[in-house]
């Protein structure tokens, strides 16, 4: 059974900015002979087998899930103090979603399969030049 992440973009503005630091990142870590993107979190899930069987970390940037990247692995590793942490792979492909409002939270949270918005490809209303929150303001009034 598959299972997500949702995770907070702290201090991201938008999804192009999200994609322009995950893009520096490919870069530093490319210069240091690594390969891959990825983010990293103190804690490991106990849900790795589900996350790697398709699972995607849902970015919450602006108060909005708005995108997601496919999680293509996890690592543990252990920092300079000896304390565990987490690497998660990503795909660097973004796959934009329906925006949904979130609250703020910590760390990051499980999402079930059957919670996680439906990716915009998939959808059949028209949103080329609409703005997320005019969008999800009209699906609260009923008319998307």
């Amino acid at each position: 059974m598959t299972v997500h992440l949702l995770r907070m973009a702290v201090r991201i503005e938008s999804l192009a900015h999200l994609e322009s630091v995950q893009q520096e990142r490919m870069k530093t870590i490319a210069k240091q002979g690594g390969d891959g993107l990825y983010t990293y979190t103190r804690n490991v899930p106990k849900r790795v087998d589900e996350l790697v069987d398709g699972g995607s970390i849902y970015w919450v940037v602006k108060r909005f899930v708005r995108v997601r990247q496919r999680i293509i692995g996890v690592e543990r590793h252990t920092n300079d103090e000896g304390r565990p942490y987490c690497a998660l792979q990503l795909d660097p492909a973004h796959v934009q979603v329906m925006p949904r409002p979130q609250k703020a939270f910590q760390g990051w949270r499980y999402l079930r399969e059957e919670d996680a918005p439906e990716d915009l490809e998939s959808s059949a209303v028209q949103h080329d030049e609409m703005p997320p929150e005019m969008m999800e303001e009209l699906r609260n009034l009923g008319l998307l």
